[in-house]
């Protein structure tokens, strides 16, 4: 057992943590509806939307799914993990803590990774120009997405295997996925720079309508994926803090339990936070938002 489960499992922890084990529980339970709910109003807007380009709008649709997944598989066991510790059903609760460690650990995985393929898209959109929609094709990308989904399916059954994995498997792919991703934003800036000198040293010549329609929208949606990206790693980078100082620190803590409760519910509220990113940065997901919830609703068009 590691720690954190040695500790939480212990029924001399029972009386400490009962009100801070309701509470979580009660915190969780909201989140995994609200992750749930959101993420599948997303995933039947982007089903109906067409304003995206079909292999971008596939990335976006994998993480609302990893996103939901997390409502809907995590945040349970979670809560289940909680509400045992209250009840001191310490059986349930070691196959809780495992259980929705196992599942967090393969959705978060995919989220990286799906976070990563989506700035290598806004890369190439930027690199290849004309030739981005004959070359970044749908069925390329679901070839992508679906290796993306067994990469993280074979990591996480390599965890339920043997533990001692998942660490450094962790460490590659966080790794990976975050030096892809600083690469691709940090050449698409370098890029949009350049463009923007350009435009400066030649403004007697005024650019086309559309060329420059085109390059606003590119960077409407490049900001776009970086704030999921930036959103994304503010929630999990205290969950990683906390997990270097389990692993460093060798007595035992209950304070580094409530931080991780708290750290891990961040995580979690990360899949909350995502539809309210795309209805904020993406007007038309927006638009097609509230279309959705009048027709929902039977309300009249106001």
């Amino acid at each position: 057992m590691n720690t954190f489960e040695e500790l939480v499992c212990s029924s001399s922890l029972a009386g400490e943590f009962e009100q801070y084990a309701l509470r979580l529980s009660a915190v969780i339970i909201f989140f995994s509806l609200t992750a749930f709910l959101g993420n599948s109003l997303i995933l039947v807007v982007l089903h109906k939307v067409s304003f995206l380009h079909p292999p971008s709008k596939l990335l976006y649709r994998s993480l609302a799914t990893s996103d939901l997944l997390v409502g809907l598989v995590s945040q349970p066991l979670a809560a289940t993990l909680w509400m045992s510790v209250l009840f001191e059903e310490w059986r349930l609760c070691r196959f809780a803590w495992v259980a929705a460690f196992i599942s967090g650990y393969g959705l978060s995985l995919m989220s990286l990774l799906t976070m990563a393929a989506m700035s290598v898209d806004r890369l190439l959109a930027l690199l290849l120009g004309l030739r981005y929609k004959q070359i970044v094709t749908l069925k390329r990308t679901y070839i992508i997405v679906v290796t993306l989904w067994i990469v993280t399916f074979v990591a996480t059954l390599c965890n339920v295997l043997d533990s001692r994995i998942a660490p450094w498997f962790g460490r590659i792919v966080i790794s990976c996925c975050l030096l892809i991703s600083i690469a691709s934003y940090a050449k698409i800036f370098c890029a949009l720079r350049r463009h923007h000198a350009q435009v400066q040293s030649h403004v007697q010549q005024q650019p086309s309508q559309p060329n420059a329609l085109n390059m606003a929208r590119y960077k409407k949606a490049v900001y776009s994926a970086l704030w999921v990206q930036l959103v994304l790693l503010a929630c999990y980078v205290p969950m990683s803090v906390v997990g270097i100082l389990m692993a460093h620190i060798k007595r035992d803590s209950s304070h580094l339990v409530v931080a991780l409760g708290i750290v891990n519910t961040l995580v979690y509220f990360n899949s909350t936070l995502n539809p309210f990113l795309y209805c904020w940065k993406i007007s038309e997901v927006r638009r097609a938002v509230k279309r959705t919830i009048r027709q929902a609703l039977c309300c009249p068009r106001g």
